[in-house]
């Protein structure tokens, strides 16, 4: 079955076939005509026309968040469901199943239909470089609600340096930081992303119906299929390339045309004082969009083979072909207004022992666990007995 789309998208390609996904996206532009000789006319719609733009600057912004979100969850670095798609055919460990009863969380009394249902995701960023592709980390944890009645969606990143206490794998139970839980439940057997949903549902007191983990050296293969990403560089820094042996790379100032090594060392530098001001999540983000500009290109749908190959390799989800497609349907459409950002607040750098933790504050945390329940329908009573209060200390 062949779907064709519009794309509007800086008005380059007006049309792109792909398999099985359709993103209905129609922007409409109001003219108004103005008779030369009517000064009120003009000034009025001169008045217009400003608080046109001051709203879109605010909501641009939030449409940039809808276009990260809906690339990671439904292209997952590439262009689109068919690719993933393609990808789950070519490699059948893509698709790795938590293993849990009734095929729902613990803190689930039933199963979720999605696009009937409100449901979380976790997206998880695995970091597993520099221990040759097992037992790595998941550095970047970003939790997803989306809502089919009120067609919102919130999103929520949980620092990955969180002092937290794991208890379900008994070789390592005690605190540690969150990002841990994926490399303890790959050592022990357990599990690494069933680990990491579990400890996030510890946290957060809430289900986590599903999960995309994306390994961060497919962003690396993705870029040099795509021929590299250009991206506009805020701050002069450098970083090391782990591929090189630790050589400097050296990030000017300025547009710059990175390859797969210089992007994904652009992404993880955290370590040097312009972070401060120019932030890993927010190069994070400029990395995505980068992305998704070469993904939609005219030239990347004859690079499905080669996509495919690289997602087979650095994806896992237990979200179903026929999951994503119910997603696409559902929120494809979705407001970007409806896009909404949560933070866990608390103290970056308490140290506890020899070790420096992202320690969240009580108050914080139970009002984004409540808030986040009650996006998904929850309140306190209809969580099942399974569930364990996480503990802050």
């Amino acid at each position: 079955m062949f779907l064709m789309i519009r794309c509007n998208y800086r008005k380059k390609f007006p049309y792109i076939v792909l398999y099985f996904l359709s993103f209905p996206t129609k922007y409409e532009t109001k003219r108004v005509n103005i008779s030369s000789n009517s000064w009120i006319q003009k000034s009025e719609v001169l008045n217009m026309n400003e608080k046109r733009i001051h709203r879109k600057k605010n909501k641009s912004w939030k449409k940039r968040l809808l276009y990260i979100f809906l690339f990671f969850l439904l292209v997952v670095i590439g262009i689109g469901a068919y690719v993933f798609i393609e990808a789950y055919q070519a490699a059948d460990n893509s698709f790795e199943d938590l293993q849990r009863a009734g095929d729902k969380s613990e803190l689930r009394e039933e199963k979720v239909t999605i696009g009937d249902d409100p449901i979380s995701i976790l997206l998880l960023g695995i970091e597993d470089y520099s221990s040759n592709g097992k037992n790595g980390r998941a550095d970047t944890q970003i939790v997803v609600t989306l809502n089919p009645d009120t067609n919102k969606m919130t999103m929520t990143t949980i620092n990955r340096d969180t002092r937290v206490e794991l208890t379900r794998v008994e070789k390592y139970a005690g605190f540690h930081k969150i990002n841990a839980a994926y490399t303890f439940g790959e050592l022990s057997g357990y599990g690494g992303n069933k680990h990491a949903v579990e400890a996030v549902e510890d946290l957060l007191d809430i289900p986590i119906d599903k999960y995309v983990a994306v390994n961060f050296e497919g962003f690396r293969d993705i870029v040099d299929v795509f021929g590299g990403v250009t991206i506009d560089i805020k701050e002069a820094f450098w970083e090391k390339n782990i591929y090189d042996n630790n050589n400097r790379i050296y990030f000017e100032q300025g547009p710059a045309h990175l390859n797969g090594e210089e992007a994904l060392a652009f992404v993880r530098m955290r370590k040097r004082d312009v972070n401060a001001i120019y932030s890993r999540e927010e190069r994070q983000r400029q990395f995505i969009q980068a992305t998704i500009d070469e993904a939609i290109s005219a030239g990347t749908i004859l690079k499905v083979g080669e996509i495919s190959d690289v997602l087979g390799k650095n994806v896992q989800t237990n979200l179903k072909p026929k999951e994503i497609y119910a997603l696409e349907q559902a929120y494809s459409s979705m407001d970007p207004d409806s896009i909404e950002t949560l933070e866990i607040e608390g103290n970056p750098n308490e140290y506890i022992g020899k070790y420096s933790y992202f320690v969240p504050y009580e108050e914080s945390l139970t009002e984004v666990s409540q808030r986040l329940k009650s996006e998904l329908g929850l309140s306190n009573s209809e969580l099942t007995d399974n569930n364990t209060t996480q503990s802050i200390e």
